[in-house]
């Protein structure tokens, strides 16, 4: 009897032990994540990007749409952030990326300032997470809790990124088919296509509209074509704001715009082009506390995509190379 209690005992303690293990490899993402390890991260974080956006209030979207990049190649693993070295291509180049992508130095700043007061401890994908959260609630959007505890990325891919984040040519199938293959709604597609209420893009991604498109009003057009020539080579890195009435202030006239046929890229008019997603556009044109709270639903959805967590990965010193 004593010996089956020792076997039994064992077995008990083997399953603890095993369990223990797998908990702690897929381990949850939390809130408070950091509160012991580093209990001043938001203040630090939220401090260098109200910084940079008083400087320029562009980098709040761009601040943004690097938490989108890295999210959609591979998870949310920070793997955007890291450069090329001789045994990977990174993602910085890639075509979505190349020219476009920017913000890396604020990143820099945050890191090196959340290394000061908590060296070792903060992943750069979770800077991204934050920095993303702060810059939608200083340009006046809606606040969260997020969920923190991912681990950095050792590698990056370039063919990961030319193929995995959508194209602003893309049709509605595309995009939603796209974000269903990351555990994301049509809803929560709609949603995040809202963060384009702030932020500027290169005429080499609106020309083809602007200029062969007939879902678009002709005075946007034409005003747009000022500033954006007909061939390519010429104008192209010129910008012009995703959102034409509060391109620096999170609101929901992104879609106002859509019904009134004045989404600068092909993509965002996909959602409001008589497709499945015009009754989504409309509700949130109507309704700003449904728009915020829906897209405060998909960026806790989006940050839950593929993070690394427990062994995998590692917390880098520098968010541009592995240690």
């Amino acid at each position: 009897m004593a010996s089956s209690f020792s076997k039994f005992s064992q077995t008990l303690l083997l399953l603890v032990v095993f369990w223990g293990i797998t908990s702690s490899s897929n381990a949850q993402l939390s809130a408070d994540y950091y509160s012991k390890s580093c209990p001043n991260l938001f203040s630090t974080v939220k401090f260098t990007v109200h910084s940079a956006i008083m400087k320029e209030a562009r980098m709040g979207a761009s601040l943004l749409r690097l938490f989108f990049h890295d999210c959609f190649v591979n998870g949310c693993d920070g793997s955007l952030l890291l450069d090329d070295t001789s045994s990977f291509t990174g993602e910085k180049n890639a075509v979505p990326n190349r020219n476009s992508a920017r913000g890396f130095d604020v990143i820099d700043d945050i890191k090196s300032a959340v290394e000061n007061v908590c060296p070792g401890v903060v992943s750069c994908a979770d800077i991204l997470a934050i920095a993303a959260r702060d810059s939608v609630k200083i340009l006046g959007g809606p606040n969260w809790d997020v969920k923190l505890g991912r681990r950095d990325a050792r590698s990056a891919s370039q063919a990961a990124a030319n193929n995995g984040i959508p194209a602003p040519t893309s049709n509605l199938n595309r995009l939603i088919s796209r974000f269903n293959a990351l555990g994301l709604s049509t809803r929560d597609l709609v949603a995040l296509s809202g963060a384009h209420t702030i932020g500027q893009a290169r005429c080499t991604s609106f020309r083809s509209r602007i200029y062969n498109e007939s879902n678009i009003y002709l005075s946007f057009a034409k005003t747009k074509q000022s500033n954006c020539p007909r061939s390519s080579g010429s104008g192209d890195n010129n910008l012009a704001p995703l959102d034409i009435q509060t391109p620096t202030y999170f609101d929901n006239k992104y879609f106002n715009n859509l019904i009134g046929k004045r989404g600068l890229l092909h993509s965002d008019q996909e959602l409001f082009n008589g497709g499945s997603t015009d009754s989504i556009v409309r509700a949130y044109s109507k309704n700003p506390s449904s728009f915020s709270s829906d897209f405060v639903t998909a960026m806790i959805k989006m940050g839950d995509i593929s993070p690394l967590t427990g062994s995998k990965g590692e917390i880098r010193k520098n968010c541009r190379r592995v240690n």
